[in-house]
């Protein structure tokens, strides 16, 4: 049976055909136009599964959101990213648009439940998830479950205070952070390694952290080190609150690889109490790119296995407690 997974981040916008297991066999990657807003993503959506449901017959769909969702009824709170999604009732759109049953969820919670079913935490519970990317986001897998708080229900983890001037984990932590980060150490800084790496990049400036500590870089080491200490400081907040087994790291900044895994993972205990030590494990994203599409294709399982039987699910396929 095909199923239509949807991504739709801030930057992103990925449709892919996949099976219930998660197991991607097509991916179309779209370019998001910031400018036309929702509006223009849900005209690429219409254009594609309009262009592509022939060859495809989908069964069901499932997505992931970037921004908070009321996942009961898949009608979108408002997208940190983009106009044009406030309050927008996207899973009765794309019921009226394919005739499919539909389960839309929060991205960061479709990526955790990939990650925890599929991925990097397939072995623990309860797993927390947290993206750095065009945005920060985290998800917590509790008993095989996406944890849904009270509406809109999404662990908004990138909003969490670092301090009480108002400063957020994604101002500090997020893709675009680091390459304001990294435009301002390298205009300082034109001669140094990161200044020659920087410079020769348009847009997308963090894209130069990982040559740069390659090429054992001080103001890349820098960089990474105190956006990992960021980092890791509000991941205290979530092992003094939740206590997941592990933590995994995932989006842009876990494309670093191993320093930026070892470097939240270093930080990390020392801003937890000891009663709580050894902190939980923190492991990179297996999944990587392919988690936010892979957990819309096992939602969109779910969705299939609503319109089976007829019964209430929540975003798992499974009966509220």
């Amino acid at each position: 049976m095909n199923l239509l997974g949807i991504e739709i981040g801030g930057s992103k916008l990925q449709l892919v055909t996949g099976t219930a297991d998660g197991r991607i066999t097509d991916r179309r990657r779209l370019t998001v136009d910031r400018a036309r807003g929702g509006a223009g993503i849900r005209d690429q959506i219409r254009e594609t599964f309009t262009r592509l449901q022939p060859r495809f017959q989908w069964r069901a769909v499932g997505v992931g959101f970037g921004g908070p969702v009321d996942w009961r009824t898949g009608r979108i709170c408002c997208s940190h990213h983009l106009a044009g999604w406030n309050d927008f009732a996207l899973g009765d759109w794309l019921r009226e648009l394919s005739g499919l049953p539909v389960a839309v969820d929060n991205d960061t919670n479709v990526a955790a439940y990939a990650e925890a079913r599929l991925g990097a935490g397939g072995h623990a519970d309860p797993v927390f998830y947290t993206n750095s990317g065009s945005g920060v986001g985290g998800g917590l897998i509790a008993d095989g479950r996406i944890y849904h708080g009270a509406k809109p229900g999404e662990a908004e983890f990138g909003h969490l205070r670092l301090n009480r001037r108002g400063t957020i984990v994604e101002s500090r932590c997020s893709g675009w952070a680091v390459d304001a980060k990294v435009r301002k150490l390298a205009a300082r800084h034109p001669e140094s390694v990161l200044g020659r790496l920087a410079a020769a990049l348009d847009h997308g400036q963090a894209a130069a952290l990982a040559p740069a500590l390659q090429e054992h870089c001080p103001l890349a080491r820098q960089i990474l080190e105190e956006t990992a200490a960021d980092l890791a400081f509000a991941l205290s907040h979530v092992v003094h609150l939740l206590h997941p087994q592990v933590i995994v790291l995932g989006g842009g900044l876990a494309l670093l690889g191993e320093p930026w895994r070892a470097a939240v993972a270093a930080a990390l205990p020392a801003f937890v109490m000891k009663a709580f030590h050894p902190v939980p494990e923190v492991l990179l994203s297996k999944l990587q790119e392919d988690a936010v599409p892979s957990g819309a294709l096992l939602l969109a399982a779910s969705a299939g296995q609503l319109s089976a039987n007829g019964a209430t699910y929540n975003s798992l396929g499974q009966r509220p407690r």
